[in-house]
């Protein structure tokens, strides 16, 4: 980057969030940026969700709602029939189709650009795990595992969700269950009943486990799946912005009661909020917030994050057949001994502490959810500093509205950004591809749009301070 006198951006993560940003950079009509992207794994585009073999680990969205670009809706579409020559996966574009497809196509846009002559030099990625971060009036640098530093004008993070590490004694829930491994007659506790859980099931039944598989969490909930409708109409005027949990819940209630009396069907009202949700949560009370985590979290998970209809079959398949039970219990003890591991639990609503024997016992319980638990050096270090800060519901990182990082002492940084999960203290909704685009659009705009000095002034309206 010698001489070069433009915007040097670089983005920690190439996973979904990561690759989105910067295409949408090298998309920007100045061609004074220049992006390093920073992957610790081989391939690009994958990160958690997308680095799976398994064929039976599915979207959770449909393909229709899955393209990668805001202003081109059907671009996944149009990119898997064209890539899908010798079997088709999809007869429509309302299908489901394996996530290690979805980390493909990802990882297509960047291919693509980078084997444009004029993006060769715009575009660098880099292998290695970054592990501290440095910002100053003059710039950033990144410091990776191997002690290269690279220097810019902008980090933006985009780690996306971070992984719990396995406890000793427990298989890897991201790992196949024969990395284990797992005695196919074995019975296999699996911590957690959501859909790390779902994943984990549909891995032993395709590696043929014979034996029971028990799913407990405190509430016992299981995702439901998607079902072909459209998403309702809901007039914007008619949502209650700035309401309480409790006024909100009601109000979502009596618009799903009366969509069932007409006939609908829940899903979608649930779908119809999606354009206002981050909206809603932004303006919901503090208060409300905590509220809302506490009590209901759990069942809007189980609602808004559905399965794809063939691993519902799948999963009801095995419940029938008496091999999956799922239980609303608590785990007392967990003792290793010769056979595997000995359970001591409590059911919900009862105080009888009871026991079961498992060949096997697996932490499904999901990522890692509080930042001051991220296990990234680099997100660390930006704590330790004060050059960010966890929000008081300890869901994420403090952001202004343009994904700025708030410092400690609540100062918004004009050099550090945060895309996707780690964002989901001020936006909320920003799990999914649908919602991660817009915002690396939006980002990557507000990016292009300064000059050479490569400060950003900080945004005029705020989320919280």
């Amino acid at each position: 980057m010698t001489g070069f006198n433009g915007r040097r951006i670089i983005i920690i993560g190439g996973g979904a969030s990561g690759v989105l940003l910067a295409y949408q950079l090298l998309q920007q009509p100045t061609r004074n940026l220049r992006v390093t992207l920073i992957e610790q794994r081989p391939d690009i585009g994958r990160g958690i969700a997308y680095h799976t073999g398994n064929p039976d680990h599915l979207l959770n969205v449909r393909v229709a709602n899955m393209s990668a670009l805001p202003d081109q809706p059907d671009h996944f579409w149009r990119w898997l029939t064209s890539h899908d020559r010798e079997a088709p996966l999809c007869p429509d574009p309302y299908c489901f189709v394996p996530r290690r497809i979805y980390g493909d196509y990802i990882a297509s846009l960047l291919e693509q650009r980078t084997s444009e002559p004029a993006d060769v030099e715009r575009l660098s990625i880099v292998r290695g795990t970054c592990v501290d971060i440095h910002a100053s009036e003059t710039g950033v640098t990144a410091v990776l595992d191997d002690g290269q530093s690279l220097v810019g004008d902008t980090v933006v993070l985009a780690t996306g969700h971070d992984m719990r590490a396995s406890r000793a004694g427990y298989a890897d829930p991201w790992a196949p269950p024969s990395a284990a491994p797992i005695d196919a007659d074995a019975a296999v506790l699996l911590l957690g009943t959501g859909l790390t859980m779902v994943d984990y099931v549909l891995s032993l039944l395709r590696d043929g486990h014979r034996g029971p598989i028990i799913a407990m969490s405190r509430r016992g909930l299981l995702a439901k799946a998607h079902r072909r409708v459209d998403a309702q109409r809901i007039d914007e005027a008619d949502v209650p912005f700035g309401a309480g949990i409790a006024a909100l819940l009601r109000w979502l209630r009596g618009h799903i009661e009366r969509n069932a009396a007409d006939g609908g069907d829940w899903r979608s009202v649930i779908d119809g909020l999606r354009p206002y949700t981050q909206r809603l949560w932004h303006e919901l009370p503090q208060a409300s917030k905590r509220r809302f985590l506490e009590h209901a979290r759990a069942w809007w998970d189980v609602h808004r994050h559905r399965m794809a209809p063939e691993v519902e079959a799948r999963v009801t398949q095995a419940m029938y057949a008496g091999q999956l039970t799922l239980m609303a219990a608590k785990v007392v003890s967990i003792a290793s001994n010769d056979s595997g591991s000995l359970i001591n639990y409590r059911r919900r609503g009862d105080t009888r502490i009871r026991n079961m024997q498992v060949g096997a016992v697996v932490d499904c319980t999901g990522i890692v959810k509080d930042p001051h638990a991220t296990p990234n050096p680099a997100v660390r270090r930006l704590f330790e500093r004060g050059l960010a800060r966890v929000d008081p519901l300890c869901i994420g990182i403090e952001t202004a509205s343009d994904c700025a990082l708030i410092e400690r002492d609540g100062t918004i940084s004009r050099r550090l950004f945060a895309v996707g999960p780690l964002t989901r203290a001020t936006f909320w909704e920003i799990i999914a591809i649908p919602d991660i685009r817009n915002q690396c659009a939006a980002l990557a705009t507000r990016l292009a749009s300064t000059g050479n000095e490569g400060q950003l002034e900080p945004p005029r309206q705020l989320v919280r301070v």
